[in-house]
């Protein structure tokens, strides 16, 4: 049988959502925690009770048939309730097993997987096929994993094998749970019900959205030749590297593929490879979940679950934009470790890792770990950085010890920043924005500002023009 089923609805199968990590644990042994879950039908309620009143009115009228009668039909009840809670669905000659197949994995943001769930049996056995029949399935998801339109679930059953497929649109970055299954079944005669969880949850990762952003504009081309003296690039300043998934095809060398045997593209010397850090403020982001509450802290000045998500979009696609562009690029957050990420490279590889290192980031849990991850971040990146190496860096407005460590990196090297300014309201006069501005131009960073919201191309466009 096969159906198109909304959730909660289905007479096969149905999608949950908002499954959650954390709460109580249930420290009870697993047997009990099976027998506890199972719960009569109407059948045998019906035979429960009718079981009580025979047994009560053959004690009343002196009747052993009718008393032995009612005890018959409680005891079935109760032998029901005991087989139902003692099986497990994975062992036995009956064991079921679940595989759950997610296409693309990772997913990103907004964007549509498909999940393909099937429940077979372990080995070809009538007990196999049995449970298979009187199985009910409840795939649990996270609120972030299902969407705002919730999912639809196709089921088709076979004899051997219980196939669901739907789609999930997520509509949170993070790593969310993907069931585990729920399994609702009755016993043969139909007296008594149980659910049990099989299969193991799958850990769903999030990647955020990226945009390619224009890495080679006049103003940012500027910048970069005249931190390295270098000419413009001419035919004669190439060497050939092997083609990978995302390059240019109009830098494709085809005289050099032909002696190579392999497709070729042009590489330049003068441009084109040095290597890119994006910094990214992670005061920008709103403070992590409160885990005894699942909910978000309501501090004053914090910043709002959607403007953390645009400033991780804009940190990661500009690091994924210039690792497609041919240079070597990482993702470095603020306070994420003593010593930053190793540069990634490769379109295909290298995005995966920066979208990775993407994936986890969350806010700081108040404003002193937020300067102190700054200074220990760009600390650590003066020491690491070479003198080639460019640094984009997203951030909020920052204190006056942070931007003393900020003017010495701009020194040292290209440096960059957007700066997103608080949403609030202030008086008027010089804001902490203005502030961190100024300091920062006066070190020799190239600074732009927006506010808050701003998409990542607009974000981007307004650094590459030097827009105030």
């Amino acid at each position: 049988m096969s159906g198109d089923h909304e959730p909660g609805a289905a007479p096969a199968g149905t999608i949950e959502r908002g499954a959650r990590q954390g709460g109580p644990q249930d420290t009870r042994h697993p047997a009990l925690r099976r027998v506890a879950r199972v719960r009569p039908t109407r059948r045998g309620l019906a035979l429960l009770v009718a079981g009580l009143v025979l047994g009560v009115t053959g004690a009343l009228l002196d009747l052993p048939d009718v008393v032995g009668l009612g005890a018959a039909a409680v005891l079935a009840v109760a032998l029901a309730w005991v087989l139902m809670g003692v099986q497990r669905l994975d062992a036995g000659r009956g064991a079921l097993v679940v595989s759950r197949e997610l296409t693309p994995n990772p997913v990103v943001r907004d964007q549509t997987a498909a999940v393909g769930l099937v429940v077979g049996a372990r080995a070809r056995t009538g007990a196999a096929y049995e449970r298979l029949a009187r199985l009910r399935l409840s795939e649990q998801a996270a609120h972030e994993l299902a969407g705002p339109h919730g999912i639809r679930a196709r089921v088709t059953a076979h004899a051997d094998r219980i196939v669901v497929s739907y789609a999930l649109t997520p509509s949170r970055r993070g790593r969310w749970a993907l069931g585990p299954l729920l399994t609702t079944r009755t016993d043969v005669f139909g007296l008594v019900r149980t659910t049990q969880p099989l299969g193991a949850a799958t850990r769903v990762a999030v990647w955020p959205r990226t945009v390619a952003l224009p890495t080679r504009t006049r103003v940012l081309g500027e910048v970069e030749r005249a931190a390295t003296g270098a000419r413009l690039a001419s035919t004669d300043d190439s060497v050939l590297r092997e083609y990978v998934s995302g390059d240019d095809p109009r830098r494709v060398h085809w005289a050099g593929s032909a002696r190579q045997g392999r497709l070729m593209v042009r590489a330049d010397e003068s441009a084109g490879v040095r290597p890119v850090t994006v910094l990214l403020d992670r005061s920008l982001l709103p403070p992590p979940v409160d885990p005894r509450t699942g909910v978000w802290p309501s501090t004053r000045g914090t910043r709002t679950h959607a403007e953390g998500e645009l400033a991780v979009e804009l940190a990661a696609s500009v690091a994924t934009s210039f690792l497609d562009a041919g240079h070597p690029a990482r993702l470095v957050a603020s306070g994420s470790g003593p010593v930053p990420t190793p540069f990634a490279s490769g379109a295909r590889t290298g995005r995966a890792t920066i979208l990775d290192d993407a994936v986890d980031l969350r806010g700081h849990r108040g404003a002193a770990d937020a300067e102190r991850a700054v200074l220990q971040t760009v600390r650590s990146l003066r020491a690491s950085r070479s003198q080639e190496e460019i640094v984009v860096a997203v951030l909020g407005p920052q204190p006056e010890a942070a931007l003393h460590e900020m003017a010495e990196l701009g020194v040292e090297g290209t440096c960059w920043a957007l700066v997103v300014a608080p949403a609030e309201p202030r008086a008027p006069g010089p804001t902490p924005a203005a502030d961190t501005v100024g300091a920062l131009r006066a070190a020799g960073w190239r600074v732009t500002t927006c506010p808050p919201g701003t998409p990542p191309d607009r974000a981007w466009a307004l650094l590459a023009e030097g827009a105030a």
